[in-house]
């Protein structure tokens, strides 16, 4: 099943396999429920009324975007380059305990189409395409989408207490088009490709696969909820490891597009 959002004029509403939910059930009814529960919902509830309207972004108010780090060798490699202090990396990147920090509320999220930002304050910034898992309540992953972790590696590698600057500001993060709803199993192994285009021109390409996380989908949600409660659910980012080239930043008029498995993300920088 595929759930995705709609702007319409009654205000957003919700939609699993391009057919409308009735008014009031969206993502935060559904993700306080367990997973079969949920499931057994989503095929009930369909109106036979077809879908129609922009996308928004599949995440409500109450849910919260988070984004795990150092996941990848390459994420890893990257952040100690950019770093005066890179063995912190290296140390996370081994640790047992896996790196999750706040990314953003729901209502801050961009979705397909809508504009990401580069920071005024910062002269390096990058963006993280990243296959995002979808919780529940309970923990239990239900499904993903793609996502946008667009960050200031210079805020970042300046001090590596500098983080939240780094990451959370308006417009870093996008997310979506949808879920496609599914358990981990079937996002073991999801190509993720990026594509960063200026003025019709490619400046950055390059393709991975949710194959070569060094953590789990489920160790990443663990540490996630280890002290916690998400009563309507979670959404987590799972890092990257395509990294575009120290010389490149992310300008004005920039287009940034994110794939994971078949879900696309495509967003213009502003």
């Amino acid at each position: 099943m595929y759930l995705t959002r709609h702007a319409t004029p009654h205000g957003a509403c919700w939609a699993v396999d391009g057919i409308f939910l009735p008014e009031g059930l969206g993502l935060d009814s559904l993700l306080s429920l367990p997973s079969a529960a949920m499931n057994a919902t989503l095929k009930a509830a369909q109106t036979g009324v077809a879908a129609k309207g922009d996308l928004l972004p599949p995440i409500e108010h109450a849910q919260e975007a988070w984004a795990a780090g150092v996941t990848y060798q390459r994420s890893r490699e990257a952040r100690m380059a950019e770093s005066d202090t890179a063995d912190i990396y290296a140390k996370v990147y081994d640790a047992d305990r896996v790196e999750v920090f706040f990314k953003a509320l729901g209502w801050r999220a961009m979705g397909p189409g809508q504009p990401i930002r580069v920071r005024k304050d910062s002269a390096w910034n990058v963006p993280e395409p990243e296959l995002a898992i979808v919780i529940n309540a309970t923990g239990d992953i239900v499904g993903y989408t793609a996502g946008n972790d667009v960050s200031s590696r210079s805020i970042e590698g300046e001090n590596p207490l500098y983080l939240p600057q780094a990451k959370v500001y308006d417009g870093s993060c996008a997310i979506g088009p949808g879920i496609v709803i599914a358990g981990p199993e079937a996002q073991r192994d999801l190509a993720i490709t990026l594509r960063i285009t200026r003025k019709g021109e490619t400046m950055f390409e390059g393709a991975t696969a949710t194959s070569q996380l060094k953590r789990t989908l489920e160790e990443m949600a663990r540490w996630l909820y280890q002290e916690i409660s998400f009563p309507q659910g979670a959404i987590l980012l799972t890092g990257t490891c395509l990294v575009p080239a120290d010389e490149f930043t992310l300008t004005a008029g920039d287009v940034v597009r994110v794939q994971v498995g078949d879900l696309v993300l495509e967003n213009p920088v502003e």
